[in-house]
């Protein structure tokens, strides 16, 4: 057994991780931090059966608890004390960083597990990708090597990709009958994609009333290419668990709750030589939880599908 934190359980993320954890046969769940749940008992906030106490807790106290694995979930620019804290404190243990912090730093290991498993086997770093940066990687890559320009991917996702602090991206009462665009340059997820795909990615994100998924709609202009070529090149991710590809455009509903990403609908224009694939997923699962876990799996020498697969009759 390897002994788990979860820091920053609060919000959306953190309480699918902890349902996650719950079945997971390897983690003991050792420390829930989260300032305004202290106090509660992890089973009565959280789908896990655990009676730990959740703690207001500190970097102070690293290094007293005996951990293997951290996984923070705190807001961004907020994970710098806990990671000095773990390095002089912790040494022996792995950490999986949810926010943006570490997503462009060289020193971390980027967790885009489809595309850097091997890497990440092992690792003690890693920044978990963006929920729309991974939907927008997993369908680029295949076709990376055709792609004249820049590639342009419209975003929508559910309110929860807001977070729990009150916003108009996240109001029900705005939101209903609207699609509310936001950040439309400069995104740190475009930021993110065009530094990995080292190619620059124009990326529109919008919001829109349903609770949680991704829909991508994404273009590019390619080289001489045809459509069944750019078809079969998706067959790249026929043996990944977590990546579906369907001739059909893949739905938000469909995957709701899953966790694999959807890709799909691939249409091709060969007098523009232009591309269009759609990509799906649940922004809370396989956009943060699903992949941290994943990962953190691939860091402690389990099973990646541990707790994520269903249990075995």
């Amino acid at each position: 057994m390897k002994r788990i934190a979860v820091i920053g359980a609060r919000g959306h993320v953190g309480t699918e991780l902890l349902r996650l954890l719950g079945d997971h046969s390897g983690f003991e769940l050792a420390l829930v931090g989260s300032r305004r749940l202290a106090g509660e008992k992890v089973s009565a906030r959280f789908d896990h059966p655990s009676d730990l106490v959740i703690e207001d807790v500190t970097p102070d106290l690293v290094g007293s608890r005996g951990i293997d694995a951290w996984v923070l979930g705190l807001p961004n620019n907020l994970s710098g004390p806990w990671i000095e804290a773990i390095e002089a404190r912790s040494p022996n243990s792995v950490v999986v960083d949810l926010s943006s912090d570490h997503r462009f730093d060289d020193a971390w290991t980027y967790g885009l597990t489809e595309r850097h498993r091997n890497d990440i086997r092992g690792a003690r770093w890693v920044a978990n990708p963006g929920c729309y940066a991974t939907g927008i990687q997993l369908a680029l890559l295949p076709i990376m090597d055709l792609v004249i320009g820049r590639p342009t991917a419209f975003g929508v996702s559910g309110y929860s990709g807001a977070g729990t602090t009150p916003s108009e991206r996240n109001d029900p009462e705005v939101l209903e009958g609207n699609v509310l665009p936001y950040k439309l340059t400069g995104h740190t997820h475009e930021l993110e994609v065009s530094r990995h795909l080292d190619h620059d990615v124009d990326f529109m994100p919008h919001v829109a009333s349903f609770f949680r998924g991704i829909s991508l709609t994404i273009t590019a202009d390619v080289a001489d290419t045809t459509a069944a070529e750019l078809t079969a090149r998706y067959a790249m991710w026929n043996d990944e668990p977590l990546v579906r590809y369907t001739t059909s455009a893949p739905k938000v509903a469909d995957n709701v709750g899953e966790h694999y990403v959807g890709l799909g609908g691939l249409a091709y224009d060969p007098t523009r030589g232009r591309a269009v694939i759609v990509a799906t997923l649940d922004n809370l699962l396989k956009g943060a939880a699903t992949q941290a876990l994943q990962n953190v799996n691939l860091m402690c020498g389990f099973d990646e599908l541990e707790g994520i697969r269903p249990a075995a009759p």
